[in-house]
């Protein structure tokens, strides 16, 4: 009951952690959509936006006739635990599956007919038995370079990651000092340095080198096993990851461009598109490094010049259709010729689905006769500008030394894709470049594969990176980690 004396004015209600707030994710790759998930899944509001007409970043899909194109070949290895939850999430996880157990065949065509073929797979042991019978029978080294590389792995393993000399250092250097040949390096170290660094051992950061190898060969006996797209890119990272967006409440926007990203009167931050302004808690910056320099607001970095110095580094991808199935096997890598891997596609092509048969195109059942295969070739800084012509008369012949079916076969068709600035470039020093996730700036956040997470440029990076973007997010704005989030550093 009241006493008929006047009541004071209610004080102003604190903000409630659980009160609606709001991110803006910029950027639609693996690493925005990454970020954008997590933070919706702890209940923030939010809006992506995508220059692109489609989401994930540079590796995506494309029509070409009737062909369904992947832009490059892109891989991932059971020990990716951040992208095998990304897989998960977005429900592409039987799309993509892993090798039972790792196994690349290696084909050496300077070798005589007979003795190409090596093979690098993994038996049931524990580390570093599970790869000692696979090294003890390399064909293509010699037994004296097989002991030494051995001894070279031994002496890897004993490497601290955290220790940041190792930045500083070149992996080849490292290599020679540990007993290494030229041809061993080529042979085994670059042959799987070259595609996961997308740089030779001697333009290499030791540090990312031993991370890649200590991770991928030397934790655990099937942290090597290889998983790759059965479909095209676009159905994981554009269809798929759209819906898991739209079922969680993002809002996301395509051939969006941000032109600016700002504070405003109210602690929070403005983002302008054409033709509108977003208003938010927070913003992620989930796009290139040099990209985030220019959307960068002044004082957001103590040396926002540093983004300019990380390199970048191109890959090529040939793209060639036969008339025929000339490989029998899902992919091998090579030696002794330019070519550095050969996948077939022919299947997440569309190739074999329906259509008229020819008199060079039979095929039983009502499918098409023929082949689809794509090269891989990392490290192509010589390459990545020839005309096609030129890099015709180049892998023709070479894939007919490779894969003697190609040399009766006819060549439907023959081009390229070319990514100039595909990965960061793994130099010696890069890693005092790479900033973290969080910016001086309060609410503002940088994600990206470029960005400190410990790995070289590679999908599983990206996805690391939205992580702890969305974890700086989510512990500015007083919200709790979503558990199943954070699943992949357990099994890590």
């Amino acid at each position: 009951m009241s006493d008929g004396s006047p009541h004071p004015a209610p004080a102003p209600a604190a903000p409630s952690p659980t009160a609606a707030r709001s991110a803006v994710v910029v950027g639609g790759g693996l690493a925005g959509i990454t970020a954008a998930l997590a933070l919706a899944d702890a209940g923030i509001r939010v809006t992506l936006l995508e220059g692109r007409p489609r989401l994930g970043g540079l590796a995506f899909s494309f029509q070409r006739g009737e062909l369904t194109v992947d832009n490059g070949q892109h891989v991932y290895l059971r020990c990716c635990t951040a992208y095998r939850w990304f897989l998960d999430r977005i429900q592409g996880a039987a799309l993509a599956p892993l090798q039972d157990r790792l196994d690349v065949p290696v084909v050496d065509v300077a070798k005589p007919v007979g003795r190409r073929l090596g093979r690098l797979r993994r038996d049931p042991l524990p580390v570093p038995l599970h790869l000692g019978r696979s090294l003890a029978a390399y064909p293509h080294l010699s037994l004296a370079e097989r002991a030494a590389v051995g001894r070279a792995a031994l002496a890897l393993k004993g490497l601290d990651l955290a220790d940041p000399t190792l930045d500083s250092q070149d992996f080849g250097s490292w290599l020679a000092a540990h007993g290494q040949s030229a041809r061993a390096i080529e042979a085994l170290w670059d042959l799987v340095g070259v595609a996961t660094l997308n740089a030779v051992a001697g333009d290499a950061s030791l540090g990312l080198a031993a991370m890649v190898f200590k991770t991928g060969l030397l934790s655990d006996p099937g942290a090597a096993d290889i998983g790759w797209a059965r479909v095209p890119l676009g159905e994981l990272h554009d269809r798929l990851a759209r819906k898991a967006l739209d079922s969680a409440g993002v809002r996301t926007e395509v051939r969006t461009r941000v032109t600016s990203v700002s504070t405003n009167d109210n602690g929070g931050w403005t983002v302008r598109v054409p033709g509108e302004t977003l208003s938010a808690d927070a913003v992620v910056l989930a796009v290139p490094q040099r990209e985030a320099h220019d959307l960068l607001p002044p004082g957001a970095l103590d040396a926002p010049e540093r983004l300019l110095e990380i390199g970048t580094a191109p890959i090529l991808n040939v793209h060639v259709v036969y008339d025929r199935k000339v490989l029998a096997r899902p992919f091998l890598a090579a030696l002794g010729t330019p070519v550095q891997w050969v996948f077939d596609r022919t299947d997440a092509s569309g190739l074999l689905k329906g259509g008229p048969e020819g008199p060079s195109n039979k095929g039983g059942g009502g499918r098409r006769a023929g082949q689809y295969l794509a090269l891989s070739q990392s490290a192509a800084q010589d390459e990545i500008d020839m005309p096609v012509a030129e890099l015709r008369e180049r892998y023709l012949p070479e894939l007919e030394r490779l894969i003697p079916g190609t040399r009766a076969a006819e060549v439907k068709d023959f081009f390229v894709t070319r990514e100039r600035t595909a990965t960061f470039a793994p130099a010696p020093g890069v890693g005092r470049l790479r900033p973290g996730a969080r910016t001086k700036a309060p609410g503002l956040y940088l994600a990206g594969a470029w960005t400190a997470t410990g790995w070289p440029a590679t999908m599983e990076s990206a996805v690391r990176s939205g992580v702890s973007a969305a974890d700086a997010v989510l512990g500015t704005l007083g919200r709790p980690r979503p558990r199943h989030l954070f699943e992949f550093e357990e099994a890590a």
